[in-house]
């Protein structure tokens, strides 16, 4: 690169950089995702509990249901004060008898993931946990068997203190504590009804707003659903009807086991469902677990794949943009006084390279800088594997490698169709091409993102317009090295024809105005030899 390439480049970089549009362009992404994440938690966190009635025909399921509810609720709130100590944060929100029962829980209890585990279950399902674990556990240490035999006891006493005084809190209360409660999102209310007709009294209040919904249950629910229905007005929002039935189908099955005279064991062995535990081979050879970190590397590729997309087609607009500007101005014809068309073209396509590469490098610092901050702003803390992500060599170097000659690509392209333009509507027109060129990657994303290595990536990683992206996206396979070498050398010598052909029409393109020339005269004009102008058709 000479020294005026170089200083085109360094006043195309200048004058992006040194604007105020350009940081908030660069500003506004982060913002539109840290929006995407924190607007849908904090509405969620603000919908109104669903309040419905039951009619229970039948005398008991209703009681049932609403003890079977309680069990998940009340673990996630034990789980939630043993967390809070453990980080020391106040819990005065909690009643005396829960706050009393963590601050005996050991220290060691609340440090073994395992054992926390077992409280996350429902208390019923705790205590079947905490049991089999103790016979078991005959080669654990005695202060783990101490800790469970302790947290057994406390749970035993504490159920029924803690069951009445979950009955009467409120649905906001209960969001106060976690809006993931069960009792935070649905609220049932008990109205007075009349012995006949008390459907009509449960319509009246559907009907002003005071009811989301109300269920009635058939007289006879475990011999079958006859008699059983739900109504609402609303058609859309089905939570509160699958958490109400998966509720009762698993109390209904249970009343058919005891009727049944089964063993409760064998029939929770007769239910339970056949899993096949996912493993992999690793770089040894030796076959182990598949963690969540290997699923967010697999698909990690995906996302760099969507970055490069907006990067490449954000930035090579933005040349596009720039070149059609100083035509109209006549800046252009100022600046080929003093340097050759190749020589500037060059320069722009550097410069605006540089400016895009500043604006990924903002986005990665935007993101690491979130993963610090979105825990404190919505308490959950991003799963680990997401900063190895963003900081892994290899996906970074890739990533920079594609967008590099991507953007010379597709740069390419676009400056050329620049050229030949006077204003931004023609523009439009001719870049269509391009625009699905780019649209085709997009939609395989997904795809290719699941069999990375399957005939569909393979052959589109030898179609050049599509290479940077379909190859970034197989970064998970990972391809041969042959493969990379290969894809490559293509990409690479497609993208030095490209951009000779767009210096040809280049030079003779940016001078002219007027109608647009055909695409018959800028054929002429690759196929000319320097120093030489084609005549018009």
């Amino acid at each position: 690169m000479n020294s005026k390439t170089f200083l085109v480049a360094q006043r195309e970089y200048g004058e992006n950089v040194r604007t105020k549009a350009f940081w908030i362009g660069i500003l506004s992404v982060p913002v539109l995702i840290t929006l995407g994440i924190l607007v849908p938690n904090w509405l969620e966190k603000k919908k109104d509990a669903r309040r419905y009635a039951v009619i229970d025909e039948s005398g008991w399921l209703l009681t049932a249901v609403e003890e079977k509810a309680s069990g998940p609720d009340l673990a996630k709130v034990l789980k939630l004060a043993l967390t809070d100590r453990q980080k020391k944060r106040d819990l005065a929100k909690y009643p005396p008898r829960i706050r009393q029962w963590a601050e005996a829980v050991p220290a060691n209890f609340i440090e073994s993931d395992k054992m926390l585990e077992m409280v996350t279950q429902g208390i019923d399902d705790a205590f079947l946990k905490i049991e089999s674990t103790s016979d078991e556990a005959e080669g654990q240490e005695e202060s783990e068997l101490a800790a469970l035999a302790m947290v057994r006891k406390g749970l035993d006493e504490l159920r029924p203190e803690v069951e009445a005084w979950w009955k009467r809190l409120p649905s906001d209360e209960a969001r106060q504590l976690s809006s993931g409660l069960d009792r935070s999102r649905y609220e049932i209310t008990r109205p007075d009804l009349p012995s006949e007709d008390p459907e009509a009294v449960l319509k009246e209040m559907l009907e002003k707003d005071q009811l989301f919904a109300y269920f009635v249950i058939g007289p006879d629910p475990v011999a079958g659903s006859e008699g059983c229905r739900y109504v609402s007005q609303n058609v859309t929002d089905n939570d509160l009807r699958n958490w109400f039935s998966n509720l009762a189908t698993s109390v209904v099955r249970q009343r058919r086991i005891q009727n049944a005279s089964l063993d409760p064991v064998v029939a929770r062995k007769i239910q339970e469902s056949l899993t096949f535990g996912e493993k992999k081979i690793s770089a040894t050879g030796e076959i182990e677990e598949v963690q969540g970190i290997d699923r967010g590397l697999q698909w990690a590729p995906v996302v760099f794949v969507y970055l490069l997309w907006i990067s490449i087609f954000t930035v090579a607009q933005m040349l596009l943009t720039n070149t059609i500007e100083e035509k109209s101005n006549r800046i252009i014809e100022v600046l080929l006084s003093s340097v050759s068309p190749l020589q500037l073209m060059t320069g722009k396509i550097i410069g605006i390279a540089a400016t895009g590469l500043t604006m990924v490098a903002s986005w990665v610092g935007f993101f690491l800088l979130g993963m610090k901050v979105m825990p404190l702003l919505i308490g959950v803390t991003p799963p680990d594997f997401l900063a190895q992500v963003a900081s892994d060599p290899f996906l970074l170097g890739s990533f920079l490698f594609y967008f590099v000659i991507g953007f010379i690509l597709y740069s390419a392209l676009l400056v050329g169709i620049g050229s030949v333009c006077n204003s931004l509507k023609e523009a439009q027109n001719l870049m269509q091409p391009v625009v699905i060129l780019l649209i085709v990657p997009l939609l395989a994303m997904v795809p290719i993102g699941q069999d990375p290595n399957g005939t569909l990536a393979r052959f589109l990683s030898y179609v050049p317009p599509f290479t940077p992206f379909v190859m970034m996206n197989r970064a998970a396979g990972p391809p041969t090295f042959f493969e990379y070498v290969a894809t490559t050398i293509v990409l690479v010598t497609f993208t030095a024809i490209c951009f000779w052909a767009a210096a040809k029409i280049f030079r003779i393109g940016i001078l002219m105005t007027g109608k647009p020339p055909k695409i018959s005269e800028i054929l002429r004009w690759i196929k000319a030899p320097v120093g030489t102008v084609p005549e018009k058709d």
